[in-house]
Parts: structure tokens; C-alpha cells; sequence
């Protein structure tokens, strides 16, 4: 069993950035790909980036790409998502995600390839 915890949630303006972190127990991922996902209310939970399990491949959608950037610290279990230049669009709860395959050759951005979910960070951006 692998447990998520996300943090690094807030209320900013927009122009502002955040760090979000997600620290793994349980299980090391390191050998995992690693997703971030977001839930705008009223909406379905959307993908944001993904990392490849050795961090040489990150995968992006295309309403962040250029502000965000995600990666990893494998030595601390942890990955992180950085966004700038926030948007009011960003608002959300974000969550963190373990790919169910280890030494995937691939990034995901379905949801279904997912098999451990932390329990979401909230994220408010203010015009």
C-alpha cells in the first residue's frame, strides 16, 4: 500500500506561484511514474503533468504548460509541482497520483492508470 499525502495549498492572486509537495509512504515510487490531477468545483477531476519513474520525461496539459513544472526527488519519496503565473482558472483541489505499473516506459494522463490517490490539496486562486 502506498499513502499520499499532498500540502503546499493556498489562496493566492493571480501572477502569484505555489509549490506543491507530495510525500509517499509505504512503499517507495520511486519506480513509479507520478501524476498530479486537479478538481475545479462542479467540474470532473483533469490531469495536469505526469513524470516518467526516473524524472527524464514529464508530460504536461496544455492549460499549464509553460507555468508548471513538476518533478521529483526520489531519495525523499517526493514530487513536487511548481506553478507560476497562477490563473484564477487554476482553482482547485489537486491531487497526487502513483502509476499502477513500475519502470513504465510511459507517462500517463488517465486517471485509470492510476492506482494510489492522496487525499487533494486546495488551491485558490483570486483576480
Amino acid at each position: 500500500q502506498v499513502q499520499l499525502v499532498e500540502s503546499g495549498g493556498g489562496l493566492v492572486q493571480a501572477g502569484d506561484s505555489l509549490r506543491l509537495s507530495c510525500v509517499a509512504s509505504g512503499r517507495t515510487v520511486s519506480s513509479y511514474a507520478m501524476g498530479w490531477f486537479r478538481q475545479a468545483p462542479g467540474k470532473e477531476r483533469e490531469f495536469v503533468a505526469a513524470i516518467k519513474w526516473n524524472g527524464v520525461r514529464t508530460y504536461y496539459a496544455d492549460s499549464v504548460k509553460g507555468r508548471f513544472t513538476i518533478s521529483r526527488d526520489n531519495a525523499k519519496n517526493t514530487i513536487y509541482l511548481q506553478m507560476n503565473s497562477l490563473k484564477p482558472e487554476d482553482t482547485a483541489v489537486y491531487y497526487c497520483a502513483a502509476d499502477a505499473v513500475a519502470y513504465s516506459p510511459l507517462v500517463h494522463s488517465t486517471q485509470s492508470q492510476y492506482d494510489y490517490w492522496g487525499q487533494g490539496t486546495q488551491v485558490t486562486v483570486s483576480s
